[in-house]
């Protein structure tokens, strides 16, 4: 079974508590590190959770507030000590050229590696990443400035090869690939061996949605329709439902509804307001609108 796991390095909100650390998390996929957001002290946090700095090529950015970029220049100044020579690629809102650059320029004028920034438009759907094993796209979210969550999803993957089929129809290596994809196997006299008696289905693909900071917001739904995880923002628990709606974020229960509604296969809440000492009444309601959902902490590696 190939990695699609999803580590909590952080789950707070902008206040500092004892209890969270700021929003960072990151996803492995096949041992490619995929950094989404990253709050103060995230590479403290990278480093707890004992993942490789290395792996670690791709980082996306929701927004612009600090509780989401200011671990930023730290991370990357550790990258540098370390004698990174790997480009290091941000995908984020267009203003983080401005803001980060002279940080730069000023802290890591040795830096060994290229530093991209790449911009995206918060407001659209649109492809921002690819590669042979996944698909990154961009969720457009409701908040005070401009923010995009993140859908990530694997590639289709091939069936397996029936080996006892593969040698009992003498089927050469060239027709493998082929089969692999899909194809029928021919034979010299003409008669066709159906592909689904030289194969078993793959594994079906695993995806992944990220939705923070964000006011409730139906629009997302066809977009996160059906995903294996859903991380969605629970800043406040339903007595709070004024404050949310004013600060551009949503309740537990709110982000309840939102995975029903979409009918994704689990939750998991996070961005969690300094106000809740225990995150359990955030569970609660949220549960009370679909059960299959999990509170995040720093340190877990949720596997799907």
């Amino acid at each position: 079974m190939e990695r699609f796991d999803l580590n909590i390095l952080g789950c707070g909100s902008a206040t500092p508590t004892l209890q969270h650390n700021p929003t960072s998390q990151v996803l492995n996929v096949r041992e490619k590190l995929f950094m989404i957001d990253c709050g103060e002290g995230t590479q403290l946090q990278f480093r707890h959770s004992r993942l490789r700095f290395g792996r670690l090529n791709h980082i996306f950015i929701s927004h612009l507030h600090g509780d989401h970029c200011f671990g930023l220049i730290g991370l990357i100044s550790t990258l540098a000590l370390l004698g990174r020579t790997g480009d290091i690629t941000i995908h984020a809102h267009a203003d983080l050229e401005t803001i980060l650059r002279p940080q730069l320029d000023y802290f890591c004028r040795e830096i060994p590696c290229d530093v991209k920034i790449e911009p995206f438009d918060p407001q659209i759907s649109e492809l921002i990443y690819e590669d042979r094993s996944i698909t990154v796209k961009t969720i457009p979210l409701i908040h005070r400035i401009p923010c995009a969550g993140f859908l990530f999803q694997e590639k289709p993957k091939e069936a397996h090869l029936i080996t006892d089929k593969i040698k009992f129809y003498d089927i050469p290596i060239k027709e493998l690939a082929k089969i692999k994809k899909g194809a029928d196997f021919i034979r010299e006299d003409g008669t066709i061996v159906p592909n689904e008696r030289l194969t078993r289905p793959a594994e079906p693909s695993k995806s992944y949605a990220y939705c923070s900071d964000t006011a409730y917001n139906e629009k997302i739904i066809p977009i996160i329709e059906g995903v294996d995880l859903l991380y969605h923002e629970a800043t406040f628990a339903d007595a709070e439902a004024f404050r949310a709606k004013q600060t551009g974020h949503s309740t537990a229960r709110q982000a309840g509804k939102i995975a029903k509604m979409a009918g994704v296969k689990k939750l998991m809440l996070g961005h969690f307001s300094a106000r809740y000492t225990d995150n359990g009444i955030l569970l609660q309601e949220a549960k009370e609108l679909f059960d299959n959902t999990i509170l995040a902490n720093e340190g877990l590696c949720e596997k799907l």
